[in-house]
């Protein structure tokens, strides 16, 4: 057999970094790393080739090559999606799917011959089996949670290290917690299942042998969901295998309750995490209350962003406007929020309802899911019907964006973060084209910049007072560019999701209007 794999486009994004990822000439964060532990998990003699369209295009000779073509996706690139399969059934080839957006609407994509859905190293095992059978079916779909200490390292290989700002590894799969808009737990439940301390470093030797020195991404959806196997087994593994190593720093995700525990921040920061996304959502107890954030709540949010910045952790973190519970003053709150906590990586968006989640199930009982969601959580759209007039909740959230990632507002917010972040004292690892990002950032934002003023009085006030901070004040200085592009590109995009709120009222105002009749008449 021969397999071609195919990465879908990203789109431009928050998350993409496109703007950023100039400075340092690389094409995207992030490798495809579905799709090369899915390559993994195919027959060893079968031949395999990776196209990830955010790198290279997708040719004719590639598709007349290949027997199959294997794609996975998320819900932000079902435009690429589509594309792919019009392409592929264009030259008769047969079309293996999977990923989140299939697992939550298979049925829209008609075309695709087989869908391959939750854990590939259960159902795509099926599927192998039944193939060799000559009997593959159409649909193969599980409840059943894989145990991923059988599952195996990555197709690396596959890869073009050189295109990527960073590498992706996996160490566990589900989230303890059970907050009402997160389809997490839908998709892989509430037990953190974890790989081995072993598993985890064989993966790490593999990428450090294959030359990779830059940022590791652990792309858990909470790292910390099992505290005593990290604090006992793999944390100590880590500091173990950083001995004599340059580079490999990590990013992950957690959830706030980090800052409860000393001794694992202190483990963490010793292996080398630097940057940590996490989910604060909001800062009103009402609106954490009706969302199921237990874990976000009773606690000073502020203080324990500050503890982990402190400790030499980055905080990037997601916030959400839009709960049934907010009120008009949310948008200063948010605003009043961000800027004191110096969190400079602040992902803002409205409500949104993914499938399979219990807010989708309880919004689609009271008809007010609106359509299919971009799957883009900071596009400025949702897909339910809020409470909050839209046109409110619309000017609101553009005002909390517009003032965050404003010049004045965002350098101000980078020095709050300098003043108390204490970055480890391990080596830093520098590449040639570091010491170009810094070049570039001069000539674009320090000379032909709209924030010449902002950048040149961060630069000097870094470097007079934290010198040990001027690779981190440039970062985020690059991370703003791309921000604010992103935010202007927003503003000039109309929102076509309050169409869609005075539509779905219109229809509720005429259906209650048909129903006062026929009670008339009856």
């Amino acid at each position: 057999m021969k397999i071609l794999l195919v990465q879908p486009i990203f789109p431009e994004t928050f998350w993409s970094f496109k703007y950023a990822l100039d400075f340092v000439e690389k094409k995207v964060c992030n490798p495809p790393l579905g799709l090369i532990t899915v390559a993994s998990l195919l027959p060893r003699e079968w031949e395999k080739r990776l196209v990830d369209l955010n790198i290279q295009p997708l040719t004719d000779q590639d598709l007349e090559w290949a027997d199959y073509l294997f794609i996975s996706a998320m819900d932000i690139q079902r435009e690429s999606v589509k594309q792919v399969i019009h392409q592929a059934k264009q030259k008769k080839i047969k079309i293996v799917a999977g990923g989140p957006l299939f697992t939550g609407e298979y049925e829209s994509f008609p075309e695709v011959d087989h869908f391959i859905l939750n854990e590939g190293e259960i159902t795509l095992v099926q599927f192998l089996a039944d193939l060799e059978a000559g009997r593959p079916q159409h649909l193969y779909r599980t409840e059943e949670y894989a145990d991923i200490r059988q599952s195996p390292a990555p197709a690396w290989e596959l890869l073009d290290l050189d295109a990527y700002d960073s590498m992706a590894v996996q160490y566990s799969r589900g989230c303890p917690f059970n907050c009402e808009f997160c389809n997490v737990t839908a998709l892989l439940g509430h037990k953190p299942r974890t790989k081995s301390a072993e598993q985890l470093i064989g993966e790490l030797d593999q990428l450090y042998t294959l030359g990779w020195r830059r940022n590791i991404f652990i792309v858990d959806d909470n790292f910390i969901g099992n505290k005593k196997e990290l604090k006992e087994e793999v944390l100590p593994a880590i500091i173990e295998w950083r001995k004599g190593k340059v580079g490999c720093n990590f990013i992950t995700e957690a959830s706030i309750n980090l800052a409860d525990d000393d001794e694992l921040i202190q483990l963490m920061v010793a292996a080398g995490f630097i940057s940590i996304f996490i989910g604060i959502e909001t800062p009103d107890d009402s609106s954490l209350t009706e969302c199921h954030k237990s874990q976000n709540r009773n606690r000073d949010l502020l203080e324990a962003v500050h503890k982990l910045q402190h400790a030499g952790l980055h905080i990037m973190a997601g916030f959400i406007v839009g709960f049934d519970s907010d009120a008009a003053t949310i948008f200063d709150r948010q605003i009043r929020f961000i800027q004191e906590s110096g969190i400079n990586v602040a992902m803002v968006g409205l409500l949104q309802a993914p499938f399979g989640t219990q807010l989708y199930t309880r919004l689609q009982a009271e008809g007010r899911i609106l359509n299919e969601m971009t799957g883009d959580n900071a596009d400025g759209s949702t897909n339910i019907l809020p409470k909050m007039d839209p046109y409110a909740l619309s000017k609101g959230y553009q005002k909390v964006i517009q003032t965050i990632y404003s010049p004045k507002n965002f350098y101000a917010r980078v020095k709050t973060f300098l003043k108390v972040y204490q970055p480890n004292k391990s080596p830093v690892h520098i590449e040639f084209r570091e010491i170009k990002a810094l070049l570039r950032s001069i000539t674009l934002l320090g000379i032909v910049g709209k924030e010449r003023k902002q950048y040149w009085n961060l630069f000097f006030w870094t470097l007079f007072r934290f010198p040990n901070r001027m690779p981190m004040a440039i970062t985020m200085t690059i991370y703003g560019y791309h921000f604010r592009k992103i935010v202007e590109t927003q503003l000039q995009t109309n929102p076509k999701w309050i169409n869609s709120v005075v539509k779905a009222k219109q229809r509720a105002v005429l259906s209650l209007a048909s129903n006062k009749a026929v009670y008339s008449i009856k």
